[in-house]
């Protein structure tokens, strides 16, 4: 079964609310979401398309990737080279200027993940001059990664003790549940006990990327 490589565009994204503490601007910027899997946006914040439309996702928003190369599984090494390229045609394409991505455990320590991570790294390793803000998704360990919403007090504290750090809370949780459960195939009872008690889906700690 061919997986994907997905790449989510939103364009006019106000960010300056979550990432004023970094010293951002207060501006409207276009921020691309690199994301590997048809499920993960929903973990975060045919099946893709009904997801877009439960979280307000402009389907002209979304880019996705089904390249031979970019198959799912954990025998499965993504390129990090096509990455580049593909992360490169999105950043141009769509005037992007900040990226939000996987960190370099991958929550999950899926192979995928982790591939995406080091594909952005690559990007902005070789278009440093391009000045592109990236972010990553912090991965937590077992305990606070089941911990659901009492770990938005937990990254809140985490935050303050490192200022690289900057606290997304989701305000409407069950969003998320809505939007996973637009993935058919993956919405089997251990995934549901996962998107209810997973803070992810309560809170996302993120930090910038230094290449």
């Amino acid at each position: 079964m061919a997986f994907y490589c997905l790449l989510v565009v939103l364009q006019n994204l106000m960010i300056s609310l979550c990432l004023e503490t970094s010293g951002e601007t207060h501006n409207k910027k276009n921020v691309l979401f690199v994301i590997s899997h048809p499920d993960d946006e929903s973990i975060w914040y045919g099946n893709l398309r009904p997801a877009c439309a439960v979280l307000r996702v402009p389907l002209q928003q979304l880019t996705i990737v089904d390249h031979p190369n970019l198959q799912d599984g954990f025998g499965q090494v993504w390129s990090h080279d096509l990455l580049e390229e593909i992360i490169g045609e999105e950043v141009t394409s769509h005037d992007i200027h900040t990226i939000i991505t996987f960190d370099n455990y991958g929550v999950s320590g899926h192979c995928n993940h982790r591939d995406v991570h080091r594909g952005v790294v690559k990007f902005l390793q070789t278009n440093s001059e391009r000045n592109i803000k990236a972010w990553q998704l912090v991965s937590l360990n077992i305990i606070r990664k089941y911990c659901g919403p009492i770990d938005i007090w937990l990254s809140i504290l985490s935050a303050k003790r490192h200022g690289s750090k900057v606290i997304i809370i989701n305000e409407q949780p069950l969003k998320s549940y809505e939007a996973m459960s637009q993935h058919l195939s993956q919405w089997v009872w251990f995934r549901k006990l996962f998107v209810s008690f997973s803070s992810y889906t309560y809170t996302n700690t993120l930090q910038r990327i230094s290449p």
